[in-house]
């Protein structure tokens, strides 16, 4: 059975950081393209970043490039979002995903983790 679990969410003030944690299991992790995903109330959800089978390559939307760093650990099946100088607008659920089909496709999701920003 496939387990994405996400942690490392959390209430901040906005110039503030989190990194947030996703531990999966049940797939070869090591296989799958992996993504972080988000969805603020009200809002379409929305792809904030990818990240190749090895990490050598990652995308990023542009309100997340530059401050956003999408990593991944192969040897401990577990993928990371690192997010610096974040403002009220990142508030959202973020959800890790796995296995992408198609570009903005992803077989496996995660329950998601709130991540609120506060001015």
């Amino acid at each position: 059975q496939v387990q994405l679990v996400e942690s490392g969410g959390g209430s901040v003030q906005a110039g503030g950081s989190l990194k947030l944690s996703c531990a999966a299991s049940g797939y070869t992790f090591s296989s799958c393209r992996m993504g972080w995903y988000r969805q603020a109330l009200g809002k379409e959800r929305e792809l904030v970043s990818t990240i190749s089978t090895s990490g050598t390559f990652t995308t990023y939307t542009d309100s997340a490039r530059g401050r956003f760093t999408i990593s991944r650990d192969n040897t401990k099946n577990t993928l990371y979002l690192q997010m610096n100088s974040l403002k009220t607008e990142d508030t959202a659920i973020y959800y890790c995903t796995a296995c992408q089909k198609s570009p903005y496709v992803y077989t496996y999701w995660g329950q998601g983790t709130q991540v609120s920003v506060f001015s």
